[in-house]
This record gives structure tokens, sequence and C-alpha cells, in this order.
């Protein structure tokens, strides 16, 4: 796959390639990262960082998560709010680093790298970029990374799997398409995959129909849970 009209900053960078990168508390940059950015949030971020917060999910939305749904995009897109410190930092950085980084998004933990799906004939495929920021001093340490070793580090599997999943939804080919979803659709996208809790009890209640039997700990587990939830709106949705 060819990709044109990358910014002078991003390249291309393919499995086996090496680059050097390390980011450290004792380097001058550090949060520089944290700073001035949109920061655009999957379902297993919100999961993780809910599980970092001790919020429930609706209140994790209601504080921390900004909804932007124009008419671009048939599916809403969520954001992590900013402070308004003249710096739009990420509500969670510290001076000392970021306050939830166990469970910090993927984003974060993919950063210098930029990771991307495309879906063709059926399949998902995924191909990854190096973002050489100015602000960023961490080129400069001598430590050889590649796409699987820097991916490993950070903790990145369970992340990337949830995300391919939540793309196949994404990027339907009925989406694609141009598919007119209703207000309806757009709730029921926003609280399986974003408010889990919410689900949650709305499955337990027998409120929602469930798309299939239950897996037997949907309950206690959440990544089970959002598993879950990932196949029931492709049934809410596409009927599948």
């Amino acid at each position: 796959m060819t990709h044109h009209n990358l910014p002078e900053n991003v390249a291309r960078i393919n499995p086996g390639d090496s680059f050097s990168f390390l980011c450290h508390q004792n380097i001058d940059c550090f949060t520089s990262c944290c700073r001035q950015l949109d920061l655009e949030l999957t379902p297993y971020d919100v999961l993780r960082m809910r599980k970092a917060t001790g919020l429930h999910s609706s209140e994790l939305l209601k504080r921390f998560i900004i909804i932007e749904h124009d008419q671009r995009s048939a599916l809403p897109r969520f954001y992590l709010t900013m402070v308004d410190d003249g710096k739009a930092s990420c509500v969670f950085v510290k001076s000392e680093g970021c306050s939830i980084y166990t469970h910090r998004p993927g984003a974060c933990r993919t950063y210098p790298l930029g990771r991307a799906t495309v879906k063709s004939a059926q399949q998902l495929e995924a191909f990854f970029v190096l973002l050489k920021e100015a602000h960023c001093h961490g080129f400069k340490e001598h430590t050889l990374q590649t796409i699987e070793s820097f991916s490993n580090s950070q903790g990145l599997k369970s992340y990337n799997y949830f995300n391919d999943l939540v793309a196949e939804i994404q990027q339907h080919e009925k989406i694609r398409a141009g598919m007119n979803l209703t207000p309806n659709h757009i709730k029921s996208y926003t609280t399986a995959l974003y408010d889990i809790d919410t689900f949650r009890s709305k499955l337990k209640e027998g409120t929602i129909a469930s798309a299939a039997e239950l897996p037997e700990n949907i309950f206690k587990d959440d990544e089970e849970l959002l598993r879950y939830a990932i196949t029931w709106v492709k049934n809410v949705l596409f009927g599948e």
C-alpha cells in the first residue's frame, strides 16, 4: 500500500525497520507530547480510563470526554478533554507525568508511532508511520526500537485487538456506502461502546435485547463485556 502527501515530519515505517527512541522522566521534553493535542479515544481507552479513575462510565463521559458528531462522519467521535491552561494540556498530566499511566490511552502508548487500519478485501490491514515532532527529543536517545519491540514494551496488544474489532464497525461497507444512521443507532453505539457501565445495567435488567447468548463472565469481566458490546452494536446497526 502506498501513502502519498504525508506531512514532512511523518514517514511510513515498515515492520523490521528500526528507529532510535526512548522517553523517560529525565528527558528535557518530558510531558510536552501531553499538550496541544486532539486525543481521540477508542472504547478500550475509555474502559481503561474508567478503571484508572474509578468513575462510572457515564460520569467519565460527562467529566472528561467531548463528543463530536457532524455531517461528515456517520459515527460520533470521542475526544479527551484538555485543560484551559494556555497549553491545552491533557487533564491527567501532572509535573511528574501521567496520573493514569498504567491505563493511559492507546495513542499515548503508540507515540511516536501512529497506527491506522484500512479495510481491504474483507481484511483489516494495519500500517504505521513515525512522527518526528520538533518538541520530542526522544529520538536523540540511543535505544533502537522496531514496531514490534516498541509495541510490546508499551503493552499495546489488547489496545490493538479491541481497536481492530471496533474498526470493523467504523469501516463497515454499509458505513462506507453512506448508511444513514438514526438517533437510536447513535445512542446504541455510544452507550454500548463508551458507557459500558450503563450498557451492563441495561443488559442485566433486560431493557435491551441481547444479540446472542451471554458469555458466562460478562458481568464481571469488562473486556468480555466490551467484546460482547461490539458484537451487539454490529447486530443493531447492520443486522449481523
